[in-house]
């Protein structure tokens, strides 16, 4: 039998070079043909969805843009993807920065991890009353969501820490480590989307402004643009309000309400729970509180303090004089060089980690990176960099893709193709859909955002045609297509049974992945409806 699931294995493995290969054979094919300008992309999703690897499969979309361009010359493609495609993204400027702050915010990241001050912040926010000694059932779970909400800036951390921490309490007070797998994932991704600081806005706003490089439209500034966007990412607000309303009413549907109560039974028959027992070091020694919160402050005070002065700089104080505060401050926000402000404050920010993370917490762990025997703050900070490395990469191979699409013109060519063919108010709830299918498919939110706000963006540019970019980047219709493209990537790292998000909170918290996808599903699936909905009455 072995053998046989062995001689299968193999077999399975070799229609997966077979399918990518053909996929980009048929390159050739659409050379001389229309919607061939579109192909890319195909081949940049099916390399993904087959390879399960979306660095291969952005790099292999971008190198058949590459061979349209140059006419099938295979060997001309390899060389101009290179240099006249990846080489000039890495020049930007704009991309430079993008790259460094990705990099920096997750050293950053390690960093308090590794002094224990994330530790203090969430044993702080379940630590028990003095009539009990391990928190009840409600109180948990809130903790659990309250915690997510504090380590809003990386989605991966956020599952870590959650999980780990609050895994040994789960069962002792009655929630099944599949309930608290759902409430650790929901939060994390949901949480890091919409946050205006994370791991993820660096990207975020790279995606925005690709999209109008697509769309060959002047870029407005994409960080009010993004955070105009943030009420309208429907997917991550129905989220984090559906958990509130499960936590909140103990509402547990589909499988989860076996798990519930397999957990319920076991409490009343005394079964022992040798995994759940409480650590017995948990509370003795107690890393401080300020080692964490004082860089997130400070990361804080000079992010707003740098947005202010960037912006302000450059408007016309005699403009400024007549306006209240918040207009004022909106103003400067609006003007403001975003990501070099995000990299000096993050940059100084580190170093104020570095000093006051010096020495290891009292557990001397860290949630997000492997500690070896003897490493220094120095090294910490090193390997959070090292984390976030392959993120980085994915950034370059879709700026690479990008950048072959728009040669191509493939944006205006899917705007003028799409053009009164897909009414208005189905374009927000269709691209949400088709990004939660591409996302659910191949596991990655970074991968989906990169292959679909390129192409999303300039259909709704296209027809918002005529207006000041300024004015465009607070229209509605677009505002609602950004939120779109973020809730469908965001939905895929909810319930892929191969997302790391979905994985890593299922190791968190001790449960199998395909056990967690199974008892999450239905939650998200509700969700997804809700957001569907939204869309199309926010396009309305």
């Amino acid at each position: 039998m072995s053998q046989e699931m062995n001689h299968f294995s193999k077999r399975s493995t070799y229609w997966k070079p077979l399918v990518v290969i053909a996929l980009t054979l048929t390159t050739w094919a659409l050379r001389n043909v229309g919607f061939g300008v579109l192909w890319p992309t195909v081949v940049a999703i099916g390399s993904t969805l087959v390879l399960r690897s979306a660095l291969a499969g952005l790099m292999l979309g971008a190198l058949s843009g590459s061979v349209l361009i140059e006419n099938g010359s295979l060997w001309t493609a390899f060389s101009a993807v290179i240099e006249d495609h990846t080489i000039p993204a890495l020049q930007s400027g704009w991309n430079l920065s993008v790259l460094i702050f990705t990099l920096a915010l997750g050293g950053f990241v390690a960093l308090i991890e590794y002094g224990g001050g994330f530790q203090a912040l969430l044993e702080r926010l379940i630590r028990p009353g003095k009539s009990q000694k391990i928190p009840s059932s409600a109180k948990l779970q809130w903790s659990a969501f309250g915690m997510g909400l504090v380590c809003f800036f990386d989605g991966l951390a956020n599952s870590l820490l959650v999980g780990r921490t609050l895994k040994p309490f789960a069962a002792k007070v009655g929630v099944s480590r599949e309930k608290l797998a759902y409430i650790v994932d929901s939060t994390s991704a949901a949480v890091a989307c919409v946050a205006f600081i994370s791991t993820w806005i660096a990207y975020q706003l790279a995606m925005i402004r690709e999209g109008f490089d697509q769309a060959n439209v002047l870029a407005p500034n994409p960080y009010p643009l993004f955070l105009k966007s943030i009420p309208y990412n429907f997917y991550c607000w129905a989220t984090l309000a559906l958990l509130a309303v499960v936590i909140w009413k103990n509402w547990n549907i589909g499988p989860m309400r076996q798990t519930e109560l397999n957990v319920t039974q076991s409490e009343k028959s005394g079964s022992p729970k040798s995994h759940s027992e409480v650590p017995a070091e948990s509370h003795l020694k107690k890393p401080s509180v300020w080692k964490g919160a004082l860089p997130i402050l400070f990361l804080f005070g000079s992010l707003l303090i740098g947005l202010y002065q960037s912006g302000s700089s450059k408007l016309d104080p005699d403009s400024m004089a007549g306006l209240g505060w918040m207009e004022s401050v909106a103003a400067a926000f609006g003007a403001a060089d975003a990501v070099l402000v995000f990299v000096l404050a993050t940059l100084l920010s580190c170093l104020v980690a570095l000093a006051l993370n010096w020495k290891p917490g009292p557990k001397g762990t860290g949630a997000s990176f492997h500690l070896e025997p003897g490493m220094g703050a120095p090294d910490v900070f090193m390997e959070g960099v090292k984390s976030l490395f392959g993120p980085a990469l994915i950034l370059v191979a879709a700026w690479t893709l990008s950048s072959t699409l728009k040669t191509l013109e493939a944006g205006p060519y899917l705007a003028g193709f799409l053009e009164g063919r897909l009414p208005d108010f189905a374009l927000p709830a269709s691209v949400f859909v088709l990004g939660a299918v591409i996302s659910f498919t191949t596991g990655t939110s970074w991968g989906t955002m990169g292959v679909l706000m390129p192409l999303a963006l300039p259909v709704v540019i296209g027809r918002l045609e005529g207006m000041e970019p300024e004015m465009m980047a607070s229209a509605p219709m677009l505002l609602a297509v950004v939120g779109a493209v973020f809730s469908g990537a965001v939905f895929g790292d909810h319930c892929s049974p191969i997302s790391d998000t979905t994985i890593v909170s299922s190791i968190a918290c001790d449960v199998e992945p395909l056990q967690h996808v199974k008892t999450q599903m239905p939650y998200a699936l509700l969700a997804a409806g809700l957001s569907v909905v939204l869309f199309i009455l926010a396009a309305l």
